[in-house]
């Protein structure tokens, strides 16, 4: 059995209501994998904006593996601490990733947060030495298109994202670079400028499922339910 970890910030532990792109990748997979999976991870709620805590379990459809590793204002800073114990523990053999907005926005510049990628990276494979990992970069956002200094950062901290997969990249432990969906709009495909409403969620499961598709041969072309 595949098991497959997402990891994220507030646009994949999701909020109370939605499906989540976690969701979307699901069915993706049972339509396409054509074999045993699952998604593991230590964590299965939402986040509650009313109690401002991850404490929901209110999902648009909860019937699927909610499981990931996720957190509403948690970055590469965040996770790299934890992913290792998540590896082991829930014993992943895939990790579809996406960070970089709440680290550049709160705590770190693009060169801190690419060392930090790479921290999250040794201590996955310290978990798992096959270990495989899709990582989407940061995607377009309304921080972004207002704030120029922002929009500096997250240009620079994709440049460094991919040189640090090009580098990290090995055969046992292969590193894929996810494409951002070409045809992300945050007027048509978010609900507040950041996080994906159902347009978006496909859409960001399409970029991981396409990514693993062309470069791993795992699974098929995605298709929106």
């Amino acid at each position: 059995m595949l098991r497959f970890m997402p990891v994220g910030d507030s646009m994949t532990i999701g909020s109370a209501g939605e499906h989540t792109w976690r969701y979307r990748m699901w069915q993706h997979l049972c339509n396409a994998y054509g074999a045993p999976f699952a998604l593991v991870g230590p964590r299965e709620s939402l986040y509650d904006k009313a109690a401002d805590a991850p404490t929901s379990y209110e999902y648009a459809d909860p019937d699927f593996p909610r499981a990931h590793l996720a957190g509403w204002g948690e970055g590469w800073l965040h996770m790299a601490p934890l992913i290792g114990e998540a590896v082991r523990g829930h014993r992943a053999d895939v990790l579809l990733v996406s960070l970089g907005l709440i680290d550049l926005g709160f705590y770190t510049n693009a060169e801190q947060t690419a060392e930090n990628v790479r921290a999250f990276v040794a201590e996955a494979r310290r978990a798992n030495p096959r270990i495989r990992m899709a990582v989407l970069p940061v995607i377009p956002n309304v921080r972004a298109e207002s704030d120029a200094p922002f929009a500096t950062e997250v240009t620079r901290f994709n440049e460094l994202l991919a040189k640090a997969i090009a580098d990290l990249d090995e055969p046992r432990s292969p590193l894929l670079p996810a494409s951002p969906p070409s045809s992300y709009d945050i007027n048509h495909d978010t609900y507040d400028g950041t996080h994906p409403n159902a347009s978006g969620e496909h859409k960001i499961a399409a970029a991981f499922a396409e990514a693993m598709y062309q470069a791993w041969d795992l699974g098929g072309p995605y298709k929106a339910g």
